[in-house]
């Protein structure tokens, strides 16, 4: 038996990293996962992963920069899985360039996945997380998005964004009994990290007082710990998953 057992949750961009961890650790617990991936980034060598570990898992695709996409691509999941208990909003694009030249696709593309994305996601799911009566909302937000970076002026402004969001979904959605945190990860070893010199690593690794780079199950971990029963009575909060490196 999972913490997780009977639980019905929505993953986006689990197709790889972050997003592919946590899809792999809520099924160990026993959620029947949705993975939602994009056209040229399907979710479907998860899903196949974990169905042939016995975990219920279905794929769902949709470009998050397009909203009615977005919306059938969480209707989708809401009708192959009977409903939806939990919402990770974990997709997350980067277009980094110093402000001074970042031009206005830059913008559009990082807050419209990153933010709006989520927004959408996240407003279509309502009523299966209404109707769940334990709904959970999972924001995957950054430690950018608390203390800046340079060269990451767009990154930075949409998670910071989807903090704010966090809080006042939280707020308004109590009433439902829908819980909405957010996860504020560090430097991660996905794929974005995977080519960075050594030397750059070791900079990195100084700023975080844990000496390491995290690892996607920690993240996972958090996720799992805010789509369970130990977090019923916390909602609108910033949970950081980043060694140590912002302290509040």
């Amino acid at each position: 038996m999972g913490i997780l057992d009977g639980r019905k949750a929505l993953i986006t961009g689990a197709s790889g990293g972050i997003g592919r961890a946590i899809a792999a650790r809520l099924a160990a617990d026993g959620a029947a996962v949705a993975c939602h991936g994009v056209p040229w980034e399907p979710a479907d060598e998860i899903v196949e992963e974990l169905t042939g570990q016995g975990h219920r898992a279905v794929a769902v695709c949709g470009n998050l920069m397009e909203d009615d996409a977005t919306t059938a691509a969480v209707n989708e999941a809401a009708s192959k899985l009977g409903g939806l208990d939990i919402v990770v909003n974990n997709a997350g694009v980067t277009k980094d360039t110093l402000i001074v030249k970042m031009d206005e696709e830059a913008w559009d593309l990082v807050l419209g996945v990153n933010l709006m994305g989520a927004v959408t996601v996240t407003e279509a799911a309502l009523p299966a997380l209404k109707a769940s009566g334990d709904g959970r909302i999972i924001n995957m937000a950054s430690v950018v998005g608390l203390m800046g970076n340079a060269g990451q002026a767009n990154y930075g402004a949409s998670k910071a964004g989807l903090i704010s969001l966090t809080k006042v979904w939280a707020r308004r959605l109590a009433p439902d009994g829908i819980k909405a945190n957010a996860i504020a990860p560090g430097f991660i070893q996905t794929r974005m990290t995977a080519d960075l010199p050594e030397k750059a690593r070791a900079v990195l690794s100084d700023q975080i007082p844990l000496t390491r780079l995290g690892e996607p199950e920690d993240v996972a971990g958090v996720c799992a710990f805010l789509s369970g029963p130990d977090s019923t009575y916390l909602t609108g909060q910033v949970l950081g998953v980043d060694g140590g490196m912002v302290m509040t």
